[in-house]
């Protein structure tokens, strides 16, 4: 399969071309897909009320198990709802540690058959 284009995320502006940056590897572009559902909070996007997850205000939540718990169902739930076109969730581990959340994300993408892998830290 060929590479695509795509405008990157978080969005910039490529300095020497002054226009927007571009992404032009697949993974990658998978990978800003899931990053953008996963710090995305619902409501924050006008025409799709529901659309993401809301990792970030696990910061403000207490770290513990039962938060940890919540937190891998609501990314499962998630990513399935948005990206089931794009992967397919095969697991979805959230460990506590201390002061931070690990995110831990195995999926495969439907489109090479590949098996990929996310690890995020949520610092609380």
């Amino acid at each position: 399969m060929s590479n695509i284009i795509s405008i990157k995320y978080p969005v910039g502006i490529d300095k020497g071309l002054g226009t927007l940056t571009e992404e032009l590897n697949y993974e990658q572009h998978v990978v800003q897909l899931i990053k953008q559902v996963l710090f995305t909070n619902p409501g924050e996007r006008i025409n799709r009320p529901d659309f993401g997850c809301g990792l970030r205000r696990m910061i403000f939540a207490p770290n513990s198990d039962v938060t940890a718990s919540l937190l891998q169902t609501t990314v499962y739930q998630a990513l399935e709802t948005w990206l089931s076109s794009v992967l397919k969730v095969e697991r979805v581990q959230v460990n506590v540690l201390e002061e931070k959340l690990e995110v831990e994300i195995v999926y495969i993408l439907k489109a090479r058959q590949q098996r990929r892998f996310l690890n995020l830290e949520i610092q609380i």
